[in-house]
């Protein structure tokens, strides 16, 4: 009898040491794009998460029914119908917040985050521990789209969730917003910077280099 996954270590590992967009690099161009404000990122978030668990729960129901030959196009047909309900939900009561998002929910179902753990986790295990998975992914990528989003909010607009932080000059204050942090680059160097303090605090998240120089090598003998 197989052992049963732990429940809690599967929902929280994705959060830091095991997070899919600072470990295995998933679900970035969303992080790049949509981190402008706090109240989009949350957004996103929300919705790639709800489509995942529920992904997750339908796959997993039904895998041991899925021909492997068609196993992808039918978890591709799944999300996309998931996407396309989220999408018209945004549409119908968050309509700013939609234009917002533009293209990017509809990418969801390309993400590969949702794909990878379709595939990886919810096609091999039951609907329960696949859910909490997928849940713990989801948020997961939710905190590092939070982290991103709220940096870029907070120093290049001085709010958040559109309300003013620091005082802006233009107002009489002393902040002068950063326009840079608003670009897409903004994201990717604070992106960066997260991976690179999660994986100094936790070296064994960092790969093994490819090439080793001369001179290392030498020592090393």
């Amino acid at each position: 009898m197989a052992r049963r996954p732990d429940v809690w270590r599967v929902l929280t590992e994705p959060l830091i040491r095991q997070n899919p967009v600072t470990l295995q690099i998933l679900g970035i161009c969303s992080a790049l794009a949509v981190t402008t404000t706090m109240a989009t990122a949350l957004t996103m978030a929300v919705s790639l998460t709800v489509v995942l668990t529920l992904a997750a729960g339908i796959i997993s129901s039904i895998r041991r029914h899925i021909p492997d030959s068609i196993r992808l196009i039918v978890q591709i047909v799944i999300v996309a119908s998931l996407v396309i309900v989220i999408d018209q939900v945004l549409q119908a009561y968050l309509a700013e917040i939609s234009r917002a998002l533009s293209v990017y929910v509809g990418l969801i179902t390309t993400n590969c985050l949702v794909l990878g753990r379709t595939e990886a986790y919810a096609r091999h295990h039951p609907p329960l521990p696949a859910m909490v998975d997928a849940f713990g992914n989801g948020l997961g990528y939710s905190l590092v789209l939070l982290i991103v989003g709220g940096l870029r909010e907070l120093f290049g607009k001085g709010e958040l969730f559109g309300v003013v932080v620091l005082p802006l000059a233009d107002a009489g204050g002393w902040f002068t917003p950063l326009s840079l942090m608003l670009l897409a680059p903004s994201a990717f160097f604070i992106l960066g910077l997260l991976v690179w303090a999660i994986r100094s605090w936790w070296p064994e998240q960092a790969e093994a280099p490819e090439h080793v120089p001369p001179g290392r090598a030498e020592a090393a003998e």
